[in-house]
């Protein structure tokens, strides 16, 4: 169990491990398939995580006995294609960036539709879909970087009736009707790893948030997601009880940890880092080890040869209010981002 380190500040308890990030694949016309490399292995990784900021860090060895080149994807959370009542993630977040030691690194935005954990795409294609068209959700329209609806080709009679029959035009749980599927955003660059030479990678953006302020409520699955324990909701009823009619704003942050298994041995050193914007912010995650209090805002948690078996989901409440909220861009899709000089992508 991860123990509450200050009164009005927890960390859940601990059940179900969770991992993630970059990792080994294939990309051909039948999408985005993960692998895994004997070659290659992740010897450390330092992941900080907060709703403000992700950042991550790793150190990979080529163990073979020659030069590899393999392709290297990062996948983002996936993101409804129609509006609905608790949309989390939208596209692509604001400010990603890749450096391989030390050097900014281009790379190339790739769609994947999901539709109960299966990839739809070439079925949406066949059906006569563009990529705009699938990855295109009515949130963009008053995002920061607004796309037209009207610049969206509407589907077809016929093309309607073909999503219908499939399965992936439907009514939704508030009544709506529209597509059933969602889509996932993928980073993808080659990358060449030399003989013995350790190959240093550096991520950085604003994470996707959901949550925000009228979050009064916890739903009956929030002890589950979140691995809340007593000693949580203990601070957070205090917190509900001294704010009285005011809202406790949230924002919960998810991370894809299950692509660090593609390496050889997983992850031989690993570090979480979860940092709180302010010292009395209630944070709340499932996740293996012991948690030690850094600073006021920091825990943290090391683990050796970690193999990845799930996701990180963070909740963090009691968050300022003029943190805001982070949903995303409408995704650039196929096309490289080229770095600018100050790490980001344009």
């Amino acid at each position: 169990m991860i123990k509450k380190f200050a009164v009005g500040i927890g960390i859940a308890g601990v059940m179900l491990p969770a991992l993630a990030n970059d990792g080994i694949a294939g990309v051909s016309a039948g999408g985005i398939v993960f692998g895994k490399t004997e070659a290659i292995a992740m010897k450390k990784e330092v992941l900080n995580v907060s709703h403000q900021q992700i950042s991550v860090d790793y150190e990979f060895l080529n163990e073979s006995a020659q030069d590899v080149e393999e392709t290297i994807v990062f996948p983002l959370p996936a993101y409804p294609v129609m509006s609905l009542p608790y949309d989390s993630y939208y596209g692509q977040p604001s400010g990603f960036s890749i450096r391989v030691d030390g050097q900014p690194v281009s790379f190339t935005t790739r769609l994947v539709a999901l539709h109960n954990s299966k990839d739809v795409t070439l079925e949406l294609k066949k059906i006569g879909l563009s990529e705009l068209q699938m990855a295109y959700n009515p949130h963009f329209a008053h995002s920061e970087k607004p796309v037209a609806e009207s610049s969206v080709p509407p589907l077809t009679p016929a093309q309607e009736q073909k999503l219908t029959k499939a399965g992936l035009i439907g009514q939704h749980d508030d009544g709506e009707r529209g597509p059933l599927w969602q889509v996932q955003v993928n980073y993808v660059w080659k990358q060449r790893f030399p003989v013995n030479k350790v190959v240093r990678v550096h991520h950085a953006y604003r994470p996707f948030t959901d949550g925000g302020p009228g979050a009064t409520y916890i739903d009956g699955d929030f002890a589950k997601t979140y691995c809340a324990d007593k000693d949580f909701f203990g601070a957070y009823n205090k917190l509900k009880n001294r704010l009285g009619e005011g809202a406790i704003a949230v924002q919960k942050v998810g991370y894809i940890l299950k692509t660090g298994n593609t390496w050889k041995r997983g992850i031989e050193d690993f570090t979480l880092n979860v940092i709180k914007g302010t010292p009395d912010e209630l944070v709340s995650l499932c996740f293996p080890g012991t948690f030690k209090k850094i600073d006021s805002r920091t825990y943290q948690v090391r683990l050796r040869n970690f193999q990845p078996v799930d996701d990180l989901q963070v909740y963090f409440g009691n968050i300022s209010s003029g943190s805001g909220m982070n949903t995303g861009v409408m995704p650039v899709l196929g096309k490289t981002a080229v770095p600018s000089t100050n790490g980001t992508t344009r």
